[in-house]
């Protein structure tokens, strides 16, 4: 399969295309600075690009994001870009306790505005433009830089209170976006990644 990975020089992107390559896919990697992809192997293409611009993306490709961002506007710039691009799906990192999965994360979520605050907005249009488009988004809760564990895929029906402590790896956030791609279970929806 033909994957193509938004922000790949950053830890989750850095994990996804990785991840990636290990299962055997061809992976266009796409990042502002490519000389940060820290990988090289013969199916792996290194573009670079900026979601701020129009995006060139291979239509019978899967794009998986790991985009995140300090500046309100870049998160719906860059859906909005790989929307306009047209793959044929779209795999898209969210926050758990934002936008579809606020009234299910419950009173907990109300401290993501002290991390986020006036990125909210962007993260949750963000969100909205890929569901609109058929895609699927991870909310995942607090990531951590650990090596993968255990972990299971629920949808918004089965998701548990936002919860601080209950923390999950970038590296099994990938592997549940990976197995997506490669399975889909949840087009047009969120899903929620959890640990254990």
């Amino acid at each position: 399969m033909h994957l193509t990975i938004l922000a790949a020089s950053g830890r989750t992107g850095s994990a996804l295309t990785r991840q990636a390559l290990d299962r055997g896919h061809t992976v266009t990697a796409i990042a502002r600075d490519i000389s940060r992809i820290a990988l090289d192997h013969p199916n792996l293409w290194k573009v670079a690009g900026d979601v701020s611009g129009p995006l060139t993306i291979d239509p019978d490709s899967v794009v998986l994001s790991g985009l995140g961002a300090d500046t309100p506007g870049v998160l719906l710039a860059g859906a909005q870009a790989v929307v306009a691009a047209g793959p044929s799906r779209i795999i898209w990192l969210g926050a758990y306790g934002t936008g579809a999965s606020a009234e299910a994360a419950g009173e907990g979520a109300a401290v993501l505005w002290k991390f986020f605050g006036d990125r909210i907005p962007d993260k949750v249009a963000a969100d909205y433009a890929v569901l609109t488009a058929g895609g699927t988004v991870f909310h995942a809760g607090v990531l951590t830089d650990e090596p993968a564990g255990p972990g299971r895929v629920v949808g918004l029906d089965e998701a548990p209170p936002f919860d601080l402590g209950a923390k999950i790896s970038r590296e099994t956030v990938a592997a549940a976006m990976l197995d997506e791609a490669e399975h889909p279970r949840f087009p047009g929806a969120v899903a929620l990644p959890l640990a254990g």
